[in-house]
């Protein structure tokens, strides 16, 4: 992609647009500057787009999919050996092989099978990327996620018995609800969790997520456009 194609300079403007506001959010709150890091939600997007970001100076990334990263992100992550990528989709256990060679963090371990195949490749390649805990806050059907009653057991589990480490707390509030009750509840199980990082905050709510103590906001959207509503994790 040329540097005078319109998709580099647009992407260009949304991300320092992005940047602004996840800056003056992080004030806002009386955080630090600096402590709320922006996934780049690429998901759907084709990789000359992925690297016209790259080409902004960006350098987090997420995507739904093992697949489709496997398709888009080699090449570039060989290019760019700075990048970082987060799987912000959910995991089948025969994706987790290729999931842990390629992703810097997974954000959505929620339940033992995937955890104990997290461990067992842990162990056989030697792989440790970040695992966050997906939180199904609204306790949605449809959605992955532990509830929030077996949060603290699962927690548990995932450091004693599966040596993960878990980093983080990850939850995607349901969409007709007011999402800051989802983020204080989040921030409320990773207090008593001992745990620091928080990934919550998508396109149209982040604000309010670094306002509750966001870590990692998602955002696709407002940096890549539209896409096809093929998930809910930006």
């Amino acid at each position: 992609m040329a540097a005078s194609d319109p998709t580099v300079s647009v992407i260009t403007r949304n991300l320092a647009a992005v940047n602004g506001q996840v800056a003056q959010a992080t004030a806002d709150a009386g955080r630090d500057a600096g402590s709320v890091g922006l996934v780049a939600v690429s998901k759907t997007h084709p990789g000359v787009v992925a690297g016209a970001a790259i080409g902004a100076g960006h350098r987090l990334f997420g995507e739904n999919r093992v697949q489709e990263a496997l398709d888009k992100w080699p090449d570039l992550k060989q290019e760019f050996p700075d990048v970082k990528l987060h799987l912000i989709g959910p995991l089948q256990r025969n994706k987790v092989r290729p999931a842990m060679a390629l992703f810097d963090a997974i954000e959505t371990v929620d339940r033992p099978s995937l955890a104990r195949a997290l461990a067992n490749e842990m162990e056989r390649s030697g792989s440790r990327p970040d695992f966050y805990i997906q939180i199904n806050t609204g306790e949605e059907a449809q959605k992955a996620g532990v509830v929030p009653a077996d949060a603290d057991a699962f927690i548990a589990a995932c450091r004693d018995d599966y040596g993960l480490g878990p980093r983080g707390l990850m939850c995607i509030p349901p969409m007709d609800e007011e999402p800051s009750l989802h983020f204080a509840l989040l921030g409320e199980i990773a207090h008593r969790n001992g745990l620091q990082r928080l990934s919550m905050g998508m396109s149209a709510d982040f604000e309010t997520a670094i306002r509750f103590g966001a870590t990692l906001v998602r955002v696709g959207t407002a940096i890549f456009g539209s896409r096809p509503r093929l998930g809910l994790n930006c």
